[in-house]
């Protein structure tokens, strides 16, 4: 099902956009400029019309303000962060939170999703979708909300808010775990990593084909969506082999997806525009930084060259 066609608007490729630079992050809550952020979106705006964004920060905040204030044509899913509402004794990491912060989670959690509201009824025609969270409820995540919390925050948000919701996670819970998150979604949008679980390249595209399939055959009356797939380029090792991650084979499996999703005429959101240096381990070869289409310094990758 052609989710283009479902919402009325025009076919177009889509990008996970994340503006952190070198001593930013969410974490520190050091933001990029309203400047940084345009420079970033005059950057893409040739290659990209749809952009995914997963909070409602005041990084969210400022890359709205841009497109409208610019006139950018840029249309933009926005998502709420939803922090551990439940300790996940599965997370490979090992992340255990006490239970005040936990307490402390869930009401963030409730201003996380008003401010969502808030924000899609501020924009309406910038904001075409909103997602009540991202792999929140996966075996591994550092993040864990139950399925029947995220239905509830799905409730919320249609009732206060115009826009298509949908719920952003790996594909693998969509099986069976969400099924009854599917009927409150108006669409189902899945994760899939193929370099993550040991696919080689020649692998990969069918992989994510396989993994697209295998959700929209178990429900044919909801559209799905891709709204992450990407290659890393470099790897510590660690979950990742580094003879599997390489700008060369980014470029390959970019390129074939993107045409696949036009081909098909299905959105997807490709992980992402540019490497963050803030995220995982302080390993200058950790793989999480190295997702982007573009380098921390804004120059393109093999891809774009």
């Amino acid at each position: 099902m052609n989710l283009f066609k479902i919402l009325g608007i025009a076919s177009g490729k889509g990008i996970c956009y994340s503006g952190y630079r070198d001593g930013q992050s969410p974490e520190l809550g050091i933001f990029p400029t309203y400047e940084q952020i345009k420079e970033d979106l005059l950057l893409i705006q040739d290659h990209w019309t749809y952009l995914r964004l997963y909070d409602c920060s005041e990084h969210a905040e400022t890359v709205l303000k841009v497109i409208e204030n610019e006139k950018l044509n840029f249309k933009v899913m926005l998502g709420a962060y939803i922090a551990a509402e439940l300790n996940n004794f599965g997370c490979p990491w090992g992340t255990i939170f006490s239970e005040e912060q936990l307490e402390k989670n869930k009401k963030n959690n409730v201003v996380e999703i008003r401010k969502l509201i808030k924000l899609a009824n501020q924009y309406p025609d910038i904001i075409f979708s909103l997602s009540a969270g991202n792999e929140a409820t996966v075996d591994w995540t550092d993040h864990y909300v139950s399925v029947e919390k995220v239905i509830s925050y799905v409730r919320m948000i249609k009732k206060e808010a115009k826009q298509p919701v949908t719920f952003c996670e790996n594909y693998v819970p969509w099986y069976d775990k969400l099924k009854n998150l599917v009927k409150e979604v108006d669409f189902i949008s899945i994760h899939s990593y193929p370099v993550w679980e040991y696919k080689r390249i020649h692998e990969a595209m069918e992989y994510t084909i396989q993994n697209f399939q295998g959700i929209a055959d178990r429900y044919p009356g909801k559209p799905v969506i891709i709204t992450e797939a990407g290659w890393a380029t470099n790897s510590n090792g660690r979950g990742i082999n580094p003879e599997n991650v390489s700008q060369e084979f980014q470029a390959i499996y970019y390129n074939d997806l993107v045409e696949w999703s036009e081909k098909e005429g299905i959105m997807t959101f490709v992980f992402e525009a540019f490497d963050e240096n803030w995220k995982g381990s302080h390993e200058a070869l950790e793989p999480e930084k190295h997702w982007g289409l573009f380098t921390i310094d804004r120059k393109p990758k093999k891809v774009f060259q």
